[in-house]
């Protein structure tokens, strides 16, 4: 038994490197059931990012379907998804390059169906009966803001505006009789997981939608995927018990009648087109994914009783789930085992792994699993999140010393911090950090309650949960309190920013595409976060003073520890200037501050060499700020006032 070498935390050597996190490993994006044939979205760094689409037939044959120089990727919202669907071997998908639709048969070369300009498509629904696809249409012709409507595109190729007139559309789904359309929209200043409406419209002969009606929902009650039952149920997830649970229409009824429920949710913030967690088995039963206190689990709804039994999987989180006559398919992350592929069949249980998103194994020594935590906050309120300890048994720390503690801040901010492997987790606490991913109160995953305890208060309550738990964790001696870090992408960002400009807790941040100026954002940020921060912060220009007050650009004064920046140069929804203001304002007050922009990417980074550069820039600027040696040969980073 060989004893562990003592070294400095964060210098210890790890197999899980940034070339193999980015050159072995791929990400899912939708998943498409045509029958017993499985579609699946890739992106794939190491080809410069672009997202493959793959079929899986029944004899498990594994094929890529479109070539090399495509990418099916939809950028409605910028946040795109639902960029593909399939139908008897038929593949329709949203080109990245041009926005156009393409349609390409089995064995064929793509071709486009609609033409080029300024259209941006997602969210595909087909149409078997009048051989089109229905889908979410955004138009960047018009001045002002880009028009979002429901347009038809004829197989045959053109698309024509099926219904307009709300600022924004989702989940057109067809009955199977094809019949009736049913979709959600909502209105400016809502998100989707503020307030939307549930509609639906027969279909007349001529293909045009009558007698639309709304049926559920509205400016306070959350709607999440409309879905067709195989006998044509429409059932649909809402929040209007204060939980995202599961309920079907009934034209006879006198309001939606509950499928299911219970202190959990069916629900997510809906971020991108497509999102999916559950489906309908041949045998009656639904198939679903459920988070309870911020874990997901994947079950079965019994027919006429509704009681949601977990299946035994060894999974630790789920995502995606599509339900068909082949069984379930769905994505899906172990404790100690990185994001998979995985076909179940409903009725014996049995699971089996399609693809893994690495193809390498990772030694059970080096990964460090999720902790669910609950702490308390400022005002008396609990605040979760997940912690990871340092993880690798060739290496211990010094006698006497404390890990230092990286608070990891997730995006949107209505989104969800989520157990299950992630590799970039890995990469820090394999190396001797701790790493908190917080769940602050604004998070999904907690009921409606606890989402909405951040409308009125972003870059406040988010801000004082992130310092309550690093806090907690130094009290009570888990961590080094005088090496605490905080990092964020997007508005993890910001609340990164924040924390740095209004407490004196961290000693290090990182800002990846972050917030700096919630001015600057209203003005220049795309359609559908423009109107955003009227909950989260206050309608302008009511509350410019409120947004001017938690802006860190202007809170420069108060910042007073290193920060590195990392940010695309195409980035529409947090535009470059962003960072570059609060770069120039730490260079001028010499406060130690790098920047690292990446050409030609947006908001996130996709192409190999950008993500390895961002994790290993990371772990360079903590090594030069705390005084540590990497045993990662990097490529330096330039710091000015270090």
């Amino acid at each position: 038994m060989s004893l562990k070498r003592i070294a400095p935390y964060g210098a210890w050597a790890s197999p899980i490197t940034a070339d193999l996190i980015t050159g072995g490993s791929i990400g899912f994006t939708d998943i498409v059931l045509d029958g017993t044939d499985i579609y699946w979205g890739e992106q794939r760094p190491a080809e410069e990012g672009r997202t493959a689409i793959v079929k899986r037939a029944p004899d498990g044959v594994i094929v890529d379907v479109i070539p090399r120089d495509c990418s099916a990727r939809s950028r409605v919202h910028e946040y795109g998804g639902g960029a593909f669907t399939a139908r008897a071997g038929t593949v329709w998908f949203c080109n990245d390059a041009d926005q156009r639709v393409w349609v390409v048969e089995a064995g064929g070369t793509p071709r486009p169906l609609t033409p080029e300009g300024l259209l941006r498509f997602a969210d595909f629904a087909v149409d078997p009966a009048r051989q089109r696809l229905i889908c979410v249409c955004e138009d960047h012709a018009c001045d002002g803001e880009p028009e979002n409507r429901l347009a038809a595109i004829a197989w045959d190729g053109g698309a024509a505006p099926l219904h307009r007139g709300r600022d924004f559309y989702a989940s057109p789904r067809v009955s199977p009789d094809a019949r009736q359309l049913a979709w959600i929209a909502w209105d400016h200043p809502n998100m989707p997981w503020d307030g939307t409406e549930l509609w639906l419209a027969d279909i007349a002969d001529d293909g045009s939608l009558v007698t639309a009606r709304r049926i559920a929902g509205g400016a306070d009650e959350s709607i999440f995927q409309p879905e067709w039952s195989p006998d044509g149920v429409l059932h649909f997830v809402s929040d209007r018990t204060g939980w995202w649970n599961l309920y079907r229409w009934d034209a006879n009824a006198a309001a939606p009648a509950a499928v299911h429920q219970a202190e959990a949710e069916f629900g997510q913030g809906h971020w991108q087109f497509g999102m999916s967690t559950y489906g309908f088995a041949g045998d009656g039963t639904i198939v679903a994914a459920r988070v309870d206190e911020g874990v997901w689990r994947l079950g079965r709804l019994r027919a006429g009783t509704g009681d949601f039994e977990a299946f035994d999987l060894p999974f630790a989180d789920y995502y995606c789930v599509r339900v068909g006559a082949g069984g379930a398919a769905f994505q899906a992350t172990g404790d100690a085992s990185p994001a998979a592929l995985v076909l179940l069949d409903t009725a014996t249980g049995r699971h089996e792994v399609l693809r893994h998103s690495a193809d390498f194994a990772i030694d059970p020594g080096y990964v460090s699993a999720a902790e669910p935590v609950a702490f308390a906050s400022a005002d008396g309120e609990t605040a979760h999140g997940f912690l990871y300890m340092p993880a690798n048994p060739d290496f211990g720390g010094p006698h006497g010393e404390l890990p230092p503690l990286i608070v990891k801040i997730h995006g949107g901010p209505t989104s969800q911090a989520r157990p299950g492997l992630a590799l970039k987790i890995q990469f820090w606490t394999s190396r001797g950090f701790a790493v908190l991913d917080v769940n602050y109160r604004g998070s999904t995953g907690f009921g409606t309650a606890y989402r909405r305890k951040l409308d009125g208060a972003w870059g406040v309550a988010d801000v004082d949960d992130c310092v309550a738990g690093a806090r907690r964790l130094a009290e009570q001696g888990r961590v080094d309190g005088a090496r605490l870090i905080i990092t964020g992408g997007s508005a993890g960002g910001y609340t990164t920013l924040a924390a740095l400009a209004f407490h004196e807790v961290f000693r290090a941040g990182a800002s990846h595409y972050g917030i700096g100026d919630l001015m600057a954002l209203a003005d220049d940020t795309h359609k559908f976060e423009s109107r955003y921060l009227d909950r989260l912060v206050g309608p302008l220009p009511a509350t410019e003073a409120v947004w001017r007050a938690r802006s860190p650009i202007n809170h420069v004064e108060g910042l007073n520890c290193p920060v590195i920046f990392f940010q695309g140069l195409e980035d529409k929804v947090v535009p470059p200037n962003q960072a570059e203001a609060m770069v120039a304002a730490l260079r001028a007050k010499g406060i130690p501050v790098a920047y690292v922009p990446f050409e030609g990417e947006g908001h996130g980074f996709r192409r190999a060499e950008n993500i390895k550069r961002a994790l290993e820039g990371e772990l360079y600027f903590y090594a030069r700020v705390f005084g540590f040696a990497p045993a990662d040969a990097i490529a330096a980073v330039e710091i000015d006032n270090l």
